[in-house]
Protein backbone atom coordinates (compact mmCIF):
# COMPACT_ATOMS: atom_id res chain seq x y z
CA UNK A 1 0.00 0.00 0.00
CA UNK A 2 3.22 2.31 0.54
CA UNK A 3 5.29 3.78 -1.79
CA UNK A 4 8.33 3.54 0.41
CA UNK A 5 11.11 3.72 -2.41
CA UNK A 6 13.34 1.23 -0.82
CA UNK A 7 11.36 -0.43 1.73
CA UNK A 8 13.49 0.79 4.22
CA UNK A 9 14.80 -1.89 6.66
CA UNK A 10 14.81 -0.46 10.77
CA UNK A 11 16.95 -2.70 12.78
CA UNK A 12 15.36 -1.98 16.12
CA UNK A 13 15.35 -3.27 19.85
CA UNK A 14 13.79 -6.64 20.57
CA UNK A 15 10.36 -5.65 21.21
CA UNK A 16 8.07 -7.32 23.70
CA UNK A 17 5.55 -9.43 22.33
CA UNK A 18 2.53 -8.01 24.03
CA UNK A 19 3.59 -4.98 21.43
CA UNK A 20 1.12 -6.46 18.59
CA UNK A 21 -1.86 -6.11 21.47
CA UNK A 22 -2.70 -2.76 19.95
CA UNK A 23 -2.38 -3.76 16.64
CA UNK A 24 -4.58 -6.58 17.11
CA UNK A 25 -7.34 -4.22 19.86
CA UNK A 26 -6.76 -1.25 16.39
CA UNK A 27 -8.47 -4.32 13.69
CA UNK A 28 -11.02 -5.70 16.26
CA UNK A 29 -12.27 -2.48 17.05
CA UNK A 30 -12.63 -1.09 13.48
CA UNK A 31 -14.42 -4.68 12.92
CA UNK A 32 -16.86 -4.30 15.70
CA UNK A 33 -17.72 -0.79 15.22
CA UNK A 34 -18.14 -1.41 11.56
CA UNK A 35 -20.45 -3.99 12.29
CA UNK A 36 -22.62 -2.63 14.83
CA UNK A 37 -22.84 0.64 12.52
CA UNK A 38 -24.09 -1.98 9.70
CA UNK A 39 -26.15 -4.04 12.36
CA UNK A 40 -27.51 -1.46 15.01
CA UNK A 41 -28.13 1.91 12.87
CA UNK A 42 -30.03 3.81 15.64
CA UNK A 43 -27.51 2.72 18.58
CA UNK A 44 -25.40 5.17 20.17
CA UNK A 45 -22.59 3.55 18.70
CA UNK A 46 -23.47 3.50 15.45
CA UNK A 47 -23.95 7.27 15.46
CA UNK A 48 -20.79 7.91 16.89
CA UNK A 49 -18.84 6.02 14.15
CA UNK A 50 -20.61 7.92 11.46
CA UNK A 51 -18.17 10.69 12.57
CA UNK A 52 -14.49 10.62 11.16
CA UNK A 53 -13.26 12.54 14.31
CA UNK A 54 -14.33 9.00 16.39
CA UNK A 55 -12.56 7.03 13.81
CA UNK A 56 -9.24 9.37 14.46
CA UNK A 57 -9.58 9.25 18.31
CA UNK A 58 -10.26 5.24 17.97
CA UNK A 59 -6.58 5.24 15.76
CA UNK A 60 -4.57 7.68 18.08
CA UNK A 61 -5.74 5.38 21.40
CA UNK A 62 -4.47 2.00 20.00
CA UNK A 63 -1.56 3.78 18.34
CA UNK A 64 -0.10 5.56 21.51
CA UNK A 65 1.09 2.15 23.37
CA UNK A 66 3.29 1.89 20.35
CA UNK A 67 4.40 5.10 20.06
CA UNK A 68 5.60 5.50 23.77
CA UNK A 69 6.98 1.59 23.54
CA UNK A 70 8.99 2.76 20.52
CA UNK A 71 10.33 6.38 21.96
CA UNK A 72 11.12 4.37 25.41
CA UNK A 73 13.33 2.08 23.55
CA UNK A 74 14.47 4.49 21.48
CA UNK A 75 13.55 3.25 18.02
CA UNK A 76 12.69 6.73 16.66
CA UNK A 77 13.89 5.08 13.04
CA UNK A 78 11.05 2.92 12.95
CA UNK A 79 7.99 5.29 13.48
CA UNK A 80 9.51 8.55 11.49
CA UNK A 81 9.90 5.89 9.04
CA UNK A 82 6.54 4.58 9.65
CA UNK A 83 4.78 8.07 9.53
CA UNK A 84 6.95 8.68 6.25
CA UNK A 85 5.30 6.20 5.16
CA UNK A 86 2.02 6.92 6.03
CA UNK A 87 2.60 10.44 4.55
CA UNK A 88 3.79 9.01 1.08
CA UNK A 89 0.66 6.32 1.15
CA UNK A 90 -1.71 9.26 1.77
CA UNK A 91 -0.51 11.76 -0.79
CA UNK A 92 -0.43 8.91 -3.83
CA UNK A 93 -4.07 8.33 -2.58
CA UNK A 94 -5.50 11.66 -1.72
CA UNK A 95 -4.15 12.65 -5.57
CA UNK A 96 -5.67 10.63 -7.27
CA UNK A 97 -8.58 10.47 -5.24
CA UNK A 98 -8.84 14.51 -6.35
CA UNK A 99 -7.85 14.07 -9.70
CA UNK A 100 -10.29 11.49 -10.45
CA UNK A 101 -13.17 12.88 -8.66
CA UNK A 102 -13.11 15.75 -11.73
CA UNK A 103 -13.54 13.12 -14.22
CA UNK A 104 -16.88 12.36 -14.84
CA UNK A 105 -18.08 9.34 -16.67
CA UNK A 106 -21.27 11.08 -17.94
CA UNK A 107 -23.75 8.62 -18.25
CA UNK A 108 -26.47 5.92 -17.14
CA UNK A 109 -25.46 2.49 -19.03
CA UNK A 110 -28.57 -0.52 -18.65
CA UNK A 111 -27.76 -2.08 -15.39
CA UNK A 112 -27.48 -5.50 -17.01
CA UNK A 113 -25.42 -8.69 -15.51
CA UNK A 114 -22.97 -8.47 -19.03
CA UNK A 115 -22.53 -4.63 -18.37
CA UNK A 116 -21.74 -4.64 -15.32
CA UNK A 117 -19.11 -7.59 -15.74
CA UNK A 118 -17.82 -5.47 -18.75
CA UNK A 119 -17.52 -2.32 -16.15
CA UNK A 120 -15.47 -5.02 -13.88
CA UNK A 121 -13.49 -6.32 -17.22
CA UNK A 122 -12.16 -3.31 -17.99
CA UNK A 123 -11.14 -1.72 -14.20
CA UNK A 124 -9.46 -5.23 -14.35
CA UNK A 125 -7.38 -4.00 -17.08
CA UNK A 126 -7.21 -0.36 -16.20
CA UNK A 127 -5.82 -1.15 -12.97
CA UNK A 128 -2.40 -1.92 -14.38
CA UNK A 129 -2.28 1.54 -16.25
CA UNK A 130 -3.35 3.84 -13.76
CA UNK A 131 -2.74 2.01 -10.72
CA UNK A 132 -6.08 -0.08 -8.43
CA UNK A 133 -6.38 3.50 -6.78
CA UNK A 134 -6.75 5.23 -10.03
CA UNK A 135 -8.75 2.74 -12.03
CA UNK A 136 -11.13 2.69 -8.67
CA UNK A 137 -11.27 5.97 -8.15
CA UNK A 138 -12.15 6.44 -12.11
CA UNK A 139 -14.77 3.60 -12.55
CA UNK A 140 -16.24 3.16 -9.30
CA UNK A 141 -19.58 6.35 -9.22
CA UNK A 142 -20.06 5.78 -13.09
CA UNK A 143 -20.71 1.88 -12.01
CA UNK A 144 -22.53 3.05 -8.97
CA UNK A 145 -24.43 5.47 -11.15
CA UNK A 146 -25.56 2.72 -13.81
CA UNK A 147 -27.14 0.75 -10.87
CA UNK A 148 -28.48 2.90 -8.84
CA UNK A 149 -32.40 2.37 -10.06
CA UNK A 150 -31.55 -1.54 -8.95
CA UNK A 151 -32.70 -2.43 -5.67
CA UNK A 152 -30.48 -5.76 -5.35
CA UNK A 153 -27.02 -4.24 -5.90
CA UNK A 154 -25.12 -4.75 -2.23
CA UNK A 155 -22.55 -7.33 -4.01
CA UNK A 156 -21.44 -4.70 -7.09
CA UNK A 157 -19.45 -2.41 -4.93
CA UNK A 158 -18.10 -6.05 -3.36
CA UNK A 159 -16.76 -7.11 -6.51
CA UNK A 160 -15.25 -4.15 -7.74
CA UNK A 161 -13.05 -4.40 -5.10
CA UNK A 162 -12.20 -7.89 -5.22
CA UNK A 163 -11.12 -7.12 -8.99
CA UNK A 164 -10.71 -3.53 -9.76
CA UNK A 165 -8.83 -2.95 -6.44
CA UNK A 166 -6.81 -5.88 -6.01
CA UNK A 167 -6.67 -8.64 -8.15
CA UNK A 168 -6.77 -6.47 -11.81
CA UNK A 169 -3.41 -4.64 -10.88
CA UNK A 170 -0.88 -7.20 -10.81
CA UNK A 171 0.29 -7.19 -14.44
CA UNK A 172 2.60 -4.05 -14.22
CA UNK A 173 4.92 -2.53 -11.24
CA UNK A 174 2.40 1.04 -11.43
CA UNK A 175 -0.47 -1.66 -10.79
CA UNK A 176 0.17 -2.22 -6.90
CA UNK A 177 2.39 -0.87 -4.50
CA UNK A 178 4.37 -4.48 -3.62
CA UNK A 179 5.44 -4.58 -7.50
CA UNK A 180 6.62 -1.34 -7.35
CA UNK A 181 8.62 -2.00 -4.69
CA UNK A 182 10.30 -5.33 -6.27
CA UNK A 183 10.67 -2.72 -9.39
CA UNK A 184 12.82 -0.33 -7.60
CA UNK A 185 14.45 -3.33 -5.83
CA UNK A 186 15.97 -4.76 -9.72
CA UNK A 187 12.92 -6.66 -10.66
CA UNK A 188 12.38 -5.91 -14.16
CA UNK A 189 9.64 -4.06 -15.43
CA UNK A 190 8.04 -6.24 -17.74
CA UNK A 191 9.07 -9.39 -15.44
CA UNK A 192 5.38 -9.06 -13.80
CA UNK A 193 3.64 -9.99 -17.55
CA UNK A 194 4.89 -13.19 -16.59
CA UNK A 195 1.90 -13.44 -14.36
CA UNK A 196 -0.12 -12.74 -17.20
CA UNK A 197 -1.74 -16.21 -17.04
CA UNK A 198 -2.79 -16.56 -13.11
CA UNK A 199 -4.36 -12.76 -13.36
CA UNK A 200 -6.40 -14.33 -16.27
CA UNK A 201 -7.83 -17.17 -14.34
CA UNK A 202 -8.08 -14.88 -11.27
CA UNK A 203 -9.97 -12.36 -12.99
CA UNK A 204 -11.66 -14.86 -15.30
CA UNK A 205 -13.01 -16.97 -12.29
CA UNK A 206 -14.19 -14.26 -9.87
CA UNK A 207 -16.00 -12.10 -13.35
CA UNK A 208 -17.72 -15.54 -13.92
CA UNK A 209 -18.97 -16.04 -10.12
CA UNK A 210 -20.56 -12.35 -10.33
CA UNK A 211 -22.06 -12.87 -13.57
CA UNK A 212 -23.77 -15.27 -12.00
CA UNK A 213 -24.27 -14.01 -8.88
CA UNK A 214 -25.89 -10.66 -10.76
CA UNK A 215 -27.98 -12.56 -13.32
CA UNK A 216 -29.91 -14.20 -9.85
CA UNK A 217 -30.19 -10.39 -8.68
CA UNK A 218 -31.48 -9.01 -11.67
CA UNK A 219 -33.80 -11.40 -12.31
CA UNK A 220 -35.25 -10.09 -8.34
CA UNK A 221 -35.77 -6.67 -9.77
CA UNK A 222 -38.92 -5.25 -9.68
CA UNK A 223 -40.33 -4.46 -13.43
CA UNK A 224 -41.04 -0.64 -12.14
CA UNK A 225 -37.19 -0.73 -11.02
CA UNK A 226 -35.88 -2.04 -14.86
CA UNK A 227 -38.54 0.85 -16.59
CA UNK A 228 -36.93 3.02 -14.26
CA UNK A 229 -33.31 1.76 -15.28
CA UNK A 230 -34.11 1.61 -18.87
CA UNK A 231 -35.45 5.09 -18.59
CA UNK A 232 -32.42 6.41 -17.25
CA UNK A 233 -30.28 5.34 -19.97
CA UNK A 234 -27.51 8.15 -21.33
CA UNK A 235 -24.59 6.80 -23.26
CA UNK A 236 -21.15 7.36 -21.82
CA UNK A 237 -19.49 11.07 -21.90
CA UNK A 238 -16.35 12.01 -20.51
CA UNK A 239 -15.88 15.69 -19.03
CA UNK A 240 -12.83 16.76 -16.89
CA UNK A 241 -10.34 15.19 -19.90
CA UNK A 242 -7.74 18.00 -18.66
CA UNK A 243 -7.50 15.78 -15.32
CA UNK A 244 -5.99 12.73 -17.45
CA UNK A 245 -2.55 14.94 -18.05
CA UNK A 246 -2.58 15.43 -14.23
CA UNK A 247 -3.12 12.17 -14.03
CA UNK A 248 -0.34 10.97 -16.22
CA UNK A 249 1.38 13.41 -14.16
CA UNK A 250 1.19 11.30 -11.43
CA UNK A 251 2.21 8.07 -12.72
CA UNK A 252 5.02 9.73 -14.32
CA UNK A 253 6.32 11.31 -10.91
CA UNK A 254 5.60 7.84 -9.12
CA UNK A 255 8.02 6.13 -11.91
CA UNK A 256 10.28 8.45 -12.34
CA UNK A 257 11.49 10.83 -9.18
CA UNK A 258 12.87 8.28 -6.98
CA UNK A 259 15.67 8.96 -4.29
CA UNK A 260 18.32 7.26 -6.70
CA UNK A 261 17.15 9.64 -9.07
CA UNK A 262 17.30 12.86 -6.67
CA UNK A 263 20.87 11.62 -5.13
CA UNK A 264 23.30 14.91 -5.18
CA UNK A 265 20.18 16.92 -5.55
CA UNK A 266 19.25 17.80 -2.19
CA UNK A 267 21.72 19.29 0.80
CA UNK A 268 25.04 17.56 2.08
CA UNK A 269 24.46 15.38 -0.89
CA UNK A 270 21.31 13.12 -0.34
CA UNK A 271 17.91 13.60 -1.60
CA UNK A 272 15.31 15.70 -1.73
CA UNK A 273 12.55 14.99 0.98
CA UNK A 274 9.54 14.17 -0.42
CA UNK A 275 10.17 15.38 -3.67
CA UNK A 276 7.51 13.01 -5.10
CA UNK A 277 4.95 13.81 -2.46
CA UNK A 278 5.17 17.59 -3.29
CA UNK A 279 4.64 16.84 -7.12
CA UNK A 280 1.71 14.60 -6.41
CA UNK A 281 -0.14 17.45 -3.93
CA UNK A 282 1.12 20.03 -6.84
CA UNK A 283 -0.49 18.27 -9.02
CA UNK A 284 -3.85 17.44 -7.14
CA UNK A 285 -4.12 21.26 -6.44
CA UNK A 286 -3.96 21.56 -10.31
CA UNK A 287 -6.88 19.47 -10.71
CA UNK A 288 -8.70 22.08 -8.29
CA UNK A 289 -7.69 24.78 -10.70
CA UNK A 290 -9.30 23.49 -13.65
CA UNK A 291 -12.04 21.49 -12.25
CA UNK A 292 -13.06 23.58 -8.99
CA UNK A 293 -15.11 22.13 -6.19
CA UNK A 294 -18.35 23.52 -7.62
CA UNK A 295 -17.94 22.57 -10.73
CA UNK A 296 -20.44 20.61 -12.26
CA UNK A 297 -17.93 17.01 -13.14
CA UNK A 298 -17.28 16.90 -9.03
CA UNK A 299 -20.91 17.60 -8.03
CA UNK A 300 -22.34 15.60 -10.24
CA UNK A 301 -19.65 12.99 -8.73
CA UNK A 302 -20.75 13.66 -5.45
CA UNK A 303 -17.33 14.61 -4.73
CA UNK A 304 -16.41 15.19 -1.39
CA UNK A 305 -13.78 14.52 1.17
CA UNK A 306 -14.90 12.03 3.31
CA UNK A 307 -14.15 9.46 1.54
CA UNK A 308 -10.46 10.16 1.97
CA UNK A 309 -10.71 11.71 5.59
CA UNK A 310 -12.01 8.39 6.73
CA UNK A 311 -8.95 6.50 5.02
CA UNK A 312 -6.32 8.99 6.55
CA UNK A 313 -7.90 8.40 10.35
CA UNK A 314 -8.06 4.78 10.08
CA UNK A 315 -4.15 4.06 8.36
CA UNK A 316 -2.61 6.91 10.63
CA UNK A 317 -3.49 3.94 13.89
CA UNK A 318 -3.03 1.25 11.26
CA UNK A 319 0.40 1.89 10.62
CA UNK A 320 1.77 3.27 13.79
CA UNK A 321 0.08 0.21 15.43
CA UNK A 322 1.22 -2.69 12.52
CA UNK A 323 5.35 -1.64 13.26
CA UNK A 324 5.94 -4.35 16.27
CA UNK A 325 4.28 -6.53 13.99
CA UNK A 326 6.36 -6.15 10.87
CA UNK A 327 9.09 -5.75 12.89
CA UNK A 328 8.47 -9.30 14.46
CA UNK A 329 8.08 -10.73 11.08
CA UNK A 330 10.99 -9.19 9.52
CA UNK A 331 13.20 -10.38 12.56
CA UNK A 332 11.87 -14.07 12.61
CA UNK A 333 10.77 -14.53 8.77
CA UNK A 334 13.99 -16.56 7.67
CA UNK A 335 12.89 -18.94 10.39
CA UNK A 336 9.61 -19.90 9.45
CA UNK A 337 10.66 -22.53 7.51
CA UNK A 338 8.81 -21.61 4.40
CA UNK A 339 10.61 -23.21 1.07
CA UNK A 340 7.79 -23.81 -1.14
CA UNK A 341 6.25 -21.42 -3.33
CA UNK A 342 2.47 -21.82 -2.26
CA UNK A 343 4.08 -21.45 1.43
CA UNK A 344 4.97 -18.37 0.28
CA UNK A 345 1.94 -17.40 -1.33
CA UNK A 346 -0.54 -18.40 1.48
CA UNK A 347 1.70 -16.51 4.43
CA UNK A 348 2.03 -13.43 2.39
CA UNK A 349 -1.21 -13.51 1.55
CA UNK A 350 -2.41 -13.89 4.48
CA UNK A 351 -0.62 -11.36 6.09
CA UNK A 352 -1.06 -8.78 3.49
CA UNK A 353 -4.99 -8.73 4.32
CA UNK A 354 -4.46 -7.32 7.36
CA UNK A 355 -0.83 -5.84 7.29
CA UNK A 356 0.81 -3.23 4.85
CA UNK A 357 0.80 -5.22 1.52
CA UNK A 358 4.17 -3.55 0.86
CA UNK A 359 6.79 -4.42 3.44
CA UNK A 360 5.35 -7.86 3.73
CA UNK A 361 6.01 -8.26 0.03
CA UNK A 362 9.57 -7.04 1.06
CA UNK A 363 9.86 -9.37 3.64
CA UNK A 364 9.44 -12.24 2.32
CA UNK A 365 11.31 -10.90 -1.14
CA UNK A 366 14.19 -10.86 1.22
CA UNK A 367 13.69 -14.54 2.56
CA UNK A 368 13.35 -15.89 -0.53
CA UNK A 369 16.74 -14.13 -1.69
CA UNK A 370 17.99 -16.63 0.97
CA UNK A 371 17.08 -19.63 -0.56
CA UNK A 372 18.31 -21.81 -3.63
CA UNK A 373 16.67 -22.21 -6.85
CA UNK A 374 16.49 -25.75 -5.90
CA UNK A 375 14.08 -25.84 -3.66
CA UNK A 376 11.47 -23.87 -5.44
CA UNK A 377 11.60 -26.63 -8.06
CA UNK A 378 12.29 -23.18 -10.21
CA UNK A 379 15.13 -23.09 -12.82
CA UNK A 380 15.26 -19.37 -13.53
CA UNK A 381 16.73 -16.50 -10.93
CA UNK A 382 15.37 -13.15 -11.54
CA UNK A 383 18.33 -10.49 -10.65
CA UNK A 384 17.44 -8.43 -7.40
CA UNK A 385 19.71 -5.36 -6.70
CA UNK A 386 22.90 -7.48 -7.10
CA UNK A 387 21.27 -10.72 -5.74
CA UNK A 388 18.33 -13.13 -7.11
CA UNK A 389 15.33 -14.81 -5.97
CA UNK A 390 13.65 -18.13 -7.49
CA UNK A 391 11.24 -17.59 -10.13
CA UNK A 392 9.14 -19.66 -8.41
CA UNK A 393 8.96 -17.40 -5.34
CA UNK A 394 8.91 -14.56 -6.90
CA UNK A 395 5.48 -15.43 -8.83
CA UNK A 396 3.95 -16.84 -5.65
CA UNK A 397 4.94 -13.77 -3.25
CA UNK A 398 3.81 -11.57 -6.35
CA UNK A 399 0.58 -12.81 -6.32
CA UNK A 400 -0.45 -13.50 -2.47
CA UNK A 401 0.31 -9.64 -1.83
CA UNK A 402 -1.94 -8.23 -4.77
CA UNK A 403 -4.71 -10.73 -4.80
CA UNK A 404 -5.04 -10.90 -1.17
CA UNK A 405 -5.57 -7.22 -0.14
CA UNK A 406 -9.24 -7.93 -1.44
CA UNK A 407 -9.58 -10.22 1.75
CA UNK A 408 -10.64 -7.50 4.10
CA UNK A 409 -11.22 -3.90 4.02
CA UNK A 410 -8.00 -2.50 5.11
CA UNK A 411 -5.94 -5.15 3.08
CA UNK A 412 -5.54 -2.33 0.41
CA UNK A 413 -6.07 1.20 0.31
CA UNK A 414 -8.57 1.67 -2.30
CA UNK A 415 -10.66 -0.79 -0.69
CA UNK A 416 -12.20 1.38 2.08
CA UNK A 417 -12.62 4.36 0.00
CA UNK A 418 -14.85 2.53 -2.50
CA UNK A 419 -16.60 1.67 0.40
CA UNK A 420 -17.27 5.09 2.22
CA UNK A 421 -18.06 6.12 -2.04
CA UNK A 422 -20.44 3.23 -2.02
CA UNK A 423 -22.45 4.12 1.04
CA UNK A 424 -22.32 8.04 0.34
CA UNK A 425 -24.20 6.95 -3.05
CA UNK A 426 -26.75 4.87 -0.91
CA UNK A 427 -25.66 1.09 -1.19
CA UNK A 428 -25.70 -1.01 1.77
CA UNK A 429 -22.10 -2.07 1.90
CA UNK A 430 -21.35 -5.54 4.43
CA UNK A 431 -19.96 -4.73 7.60
CA UNK A 432 -16.05 -5.12 8.35
CA UNK A 433 -16.78 -9.07 9.27
CA UNK A 434 -19.33 -9.65 6.72
CA UNK A 435 -17.12 -8.43 4.15
CA UNK A 436 -14.44 -11.07 4.99
CA UNK A 437 -17.19 -14.04 5.91
CA UNK A 438 -19.32 -13.50 3.93
CA UNK A 439 -17.85 -12.68 0.34
CA UNK A 440 -13.73 -12.46 0.43
CA UNK A 441 -13.71 -16.22 1.99
CA UNK A 442 -16.17 -18.01 -0.07
CA UNK A 443 -15.46 -16.34 -3.12
CA UNK A 444 -11.76 -15.84 -3.15
CA UNK A 445 -10.51 -18.48 -1.06
CA UNK A 446 -11.70 -20.97 -3.43
CA UNK A 447 -10.27 -19.03 -6.38
CA UNK A 448 -6.93 -18.42 -4.42
CA UNK A 449 -6.97 -22.37 -4.31
CA UNK A 450 -7.70 -22.85 -7.70
CA UNK A 451 -4.15 -21.00 -8.62
CA UNK A 452 -2.07 -22.55 -5.90
CA UNK A 453 -2.63 -25.95 -7.97
CA UNK A 454 -2.58 -24.53 -10.98
CA UNK A 455 0.72 -22.60 -10.88
CA UNK A 456 2.23 -23.11 -7.46
CA UNK A 457 2.28 -27.02 -7.11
Amino acid sequence: MTLQDSGHSVTAPALPQWSVVPFIGLLLTIGVMSFVASNYTHSRLSHLWEHNSSKLAIAVFWSMPVILLLVSVGAWDALIIGMEEYFAFLVLLFSLFTITGGILLDGDLHAKPRVNAGFLATGAVLANVVGTTGASMLLIRAMLRSNSHRKHTAHIPVFFIFVVSNIGGVLLPIGDPPLFLGYLRGVPFFWTLNLFLPWMVAVGSVLAIFYVWDRIAYSHETPQHLREDDLAYRPMKISGRINFVWLAGVLLAVIFVTPDLLKGFGWDGTPLMFMREFILIGLAGLSFVTSPMKSETRTINHFSFAPIIEVACLFFGIFIAMIPALHMLQQHGASLGITQPWQFFWITGGLSAVLDNAPTYLTFLTVAESLPALASGADTMVPIDGSFVATGYLIAISLGAVFMGAMTYIGNGPNFMVKAIAQEWGYAMPDFFSYAIRYAVPILLPVYLLIMLLFLL
